[in-house]
């Protein structure tokens, strides 16, 4: 049975290879807040949610088949868990019982096969039982398809016929089995054959040709051995294939637990976020390539999870733009607004809601960022060359139709330097179809891009904040201050003496 609730063709790997930019976007989208809201203390949950959400995009038509069976997660919430709770039970209760060896022996393997086979049997009849009582309120093609698979190969002949060849294979009559005589009178073709009840052999052995018998003498420790041997012989194949059986099991019992995990990592995270009175949407994919990007009200979702008021959202249309520019005053939401589209395209990606009142993007590639690095003990280089190298190895690895998140790169040398070295990167990057988002201080490369004419760019300003006004982007061009003036009002109370006096929208 296939569970195939992430992928309509395909079982979801938790445990795959991760891509190589893993560790920088954990770092600079601040994830392992969401991923400890998703987890909500459950180690498992944690180790799904990180793959799915970290792993390449998935085609819009997946993401589409998974938005489907969240759906019916948010709808069917305690359906949806209790399968996930019974999938870990049976896991669990199934590692007090299973033989560890690599290759037992014949009698060993079909004793705890026995025992693994009679513990998931009652644990199949409770998955068939919530499966046909929730499947009515179902929707969703996966889990509709899941529920009917369920329902038809676990019926009550499949179970009472399962049971039936455990109980066989406890032996509980003794052991039957033939074989022919192959050369030099070896054993061959050994079977193993269901015992006649007890009754029927007692009045069988009356007869005077029931049969031959012989008795093992004590001590006799070869005879004991050549006894088993010749047991072993007879039980392998059955051995096996109980194992198979159980092995089987065991794999549905786990894709169950794996794939259920990451919709109930998104109902963690639903309920944390409901818990703040944020809002969610489900996600539209587009269909095709190209740059575009549109969304209300827009939110960082770990930054609403780590502070106590809510987190104020931005609304974007970036549909076509390539290249989006974001600059303005310290403080203004530049970098928390650059997390957000990072978060907002990888939940659409994994087939997740999305931290907004509304969401509709083409899904990338691979989502890249390049965010500045504090100078520590590590750093084996300058601030400049090590920024240089990370940018390097993006440029050498990402290709068109990816994402790339800058947040104030090159700052770490002069403006002129900083602005040619930015020039020389992201403008030949959106021509070749990277969708890039920069947020920069450096007016010379925001002023020149503004300046270029280009019309697959964006540019976004942060305002300057008089303390009132939401921490929202505007469209508007770049200027030529970060309002550092602000910040020394609000540390020292009063404007550096003279200071020109300005209006609360900016001008003098």
């Amino acid at each position: 049975m296939k569970v195939r609730l992430m992928h309509p063709d395909e079982d979801f790997e938790a445990d795959g290879p991760r891509a190589p930019e893993c560790d920088a976007l954990s770092e600079d989208l601040g994830l392992d807040v969401m991923f400890a809201a998703m987890a909500d203390g459950d180690k498992f949950v944690l180790g799904v949610a990180k793959a799915a959400v970290l792993s390449p995009s998935a085609p819009s038509e997946v993401i589409l088949y998974r938005q489907q069976v969240l759906a019916d997660c948010f709808a069917h919430p305690d359906f949806v868990r209790e399968l996930y709770t019974l999938a870990q039970e049976a896991l669990e209760s199934h590692k007090k019982v299973t033989f560890r060896s690599s290759n037992p022996p014949p009698e060993s393997l079909r004793y705890y096969s026995v025992q693994s086979c009679e513990l998931f049997l009652g644990y199949l009849a409770r998955v068939r039982q919530l499966a046909e009582e929730h499947s009515p309120g179902l929707a969703s093609p996966a889990l509709v398809r899941l529920c009917s698979t369920l329902s038809r190969n676990l019926d009550d002949v499949y179970l009472k016929a399962l049971e039936g060849c455990v109980n066989e294979l406890k032996l509980p009559r003794g052991l039957l089995m033939s074989a022919h005589l192959g050369r030099a009178n070896r054993g061959t073709g050994y079977v193993l054959h269901r015992a006649p009840p007890a009754g029927l052999r007692q009045r069988l052995s009356l007869r005077a040709d029931a049969g031959y018998s012989f008795d093992v003498p004590d001590r006799d420790s070869k005879a004991v051995r050549a006894l088993a041997d010749l047991r072993a012989r007879g039980t392998n194949i059955a051995a096996n294939a109980l194992a198979q059986a159980v092995d089987h099991i065991r794999g549905f019992f786990g894709s169950l637990r794996t794939e259920l995990a990451f919709y109930i990592g998104c109902l963690n995270l639903r309920r944390a976020l409901a818990a703040k009175g944020e809002p969610v949407c489900t996600p539209v994919a587009l269909v095709g390539d190209g740059p575009g990007l549109v969304a209300q009200g827009l939110y960082d979702p770990g930054l609403s999870l780590r502070i106590a008021p809510r987190a104020i959202g931005n609304d974007v249309n970036a549909d076509g733009k390539a290249l989006v520019v974001v600059t303005g005053a310290n403080r203004g939401g530049k970098s928390t607004f650059l997390r957000s589209v990072g978060l907002a395209y990888l939940m659409m990606q994994c087939g997740m809601f999305v931290a907004a009142t509304s969401f509709a993007a083409h899904p990338c590639r691979r989502v890249f960022t390049h965010f500045k690095r504090d100078e520590g003990p590590s750093m084996e280089r300058g601030n400049l060359d090590e920024e240089l190298a990370r940018m390097s190895a993006t440029v050498s690895d990402i290709s068109p139709g990816c994402l790339l998140l800058c947040n104030e790169p090159f700052a770490s040398t002069n403006e002129r330097e900083g602005s040619d070295i930015g020039r020389q990167v992201f403008v030949p990057l959106a021509r070749a179809g990277v969708n890039v988002f920069l947020v920069t201080h450096l007016f010379d490369l925001a002023e020149s891009l503004y300046g270029s004419g280009n019309d697959s760019a964006l540019f976004l300003r942060a305002p300057r904040q008089s303390g009132t006004e939401p921490f929202r982007l505007l469209p508007g061009a770049p200027e030529p201050t970060a309002y550092g003036e602000d910040v020394y009002t609000r540390v020292w109370g009063a404007p550096p003496a003279g200071a020109p006096d300005r209006s609360p929208d900016g001008s003098d």
